[in-house]
């Protein structure tokens, strides 16, 4: 039996590797906050949820990009029922090519992989109970950011929004560049990182320390609970 651990046994080598990592995080967070960056924006009192791509690419095996993020799916139904509850705005983005690519520039060239979002592919289906009603708008676009290309910013604007709740996939990729357009576009961008979610951990993780030290806000979920709460939740 060597070399097996019972249930719930502890593995000091993964236990210091936790401690090297936590040590690393606490020393670069001291080394950004002595560069003066970790300011904090305070969310407003109009917001919106976007969520980014919940496609169908991402939880299905059978896809080049399934990324293995269904718990991060399962956040994004949480949260979206607590967004519905309080009556926000919700605002959730498809990609689509044409069959041809053609429409996907430079970006479909980089990205070989995207001819999964190609009209007629089920991948670039909305992945069950993500899908938005009748009444939220989708947003459909052909590159990273929500914004880009798209009447994003003056619907927002248009409702009175001041501050964006963003989740979805994947974080490095269409989440960032949501959120640094957001802040661009002067929305607050508050990032729930329980409800993203990456192909790799550490990409993951590393994309959600840059966003929080230089873009916007990241929330756990229950964070993003209490401020929905606050805000008058309906039963």
């Amino acid at each position: 039996m060597s070399g097996l651990r019972r249930p719930g046994s502890r593995d000091p080598e993964a236990s210091r590797e936790r401690d090297a990592a936590r040590e690393r995080d606490a020393s670069q967070d001291e080394d950004y906050e002595r560069a003066g960056l970790a300011g904090q924006l305070a969310p407003g009192t109009s917001p919106a949820l976007l969520l980014v791509d919940p496609a169908r690419a991402y939880v299905d095996p059978d896809c080049p990009l399934y990324a293995g993020v269904e718990p991060a799916v399962d956040a994004m139904k949480a949260l979206l029922a607590g967004v519905r509850r309080a009556g926000i705005p919700v605002v959730v983005t498809r990609v689509r090519f044409r069959t041809d690519g053609g429409d996907g520039g430079v970006f479909y060239r980089k990205v070989p992989t995207l001819r999964v979002f190609a009209e007629g592919s089920p991948y670039g289906d909305f992945i069950d109970g993500l899908a938005p009603t009748a009444d939220e708008l989708t947003v459909t676009k052909q590159y990273p950011s929500a914004f880009f290309g798209t009447s994003l910013a003056t619907y927002l604007t248009a409702n009175g929004v001041d501050t964006v709740l963003i989740a979805g996939l994947s974080t490095s990729g269409c989440v960032r560049a949501t959120a640094l357009d957001a802040m661009q576009h002067g929305f607050v961008p508050v990032v729930v990182e329980d409800a993203v979610g990456d192909r790799d951990p550490d990409v993951h993780a590393a994309n959600l320390f840059d966003i929080r030290h230089k873009i916007g806000e990241v929330w756990p979920i229950r964070q993003a609970m209490d401020y929905l709460a606050g805000r008058g939740e309906r039963p």
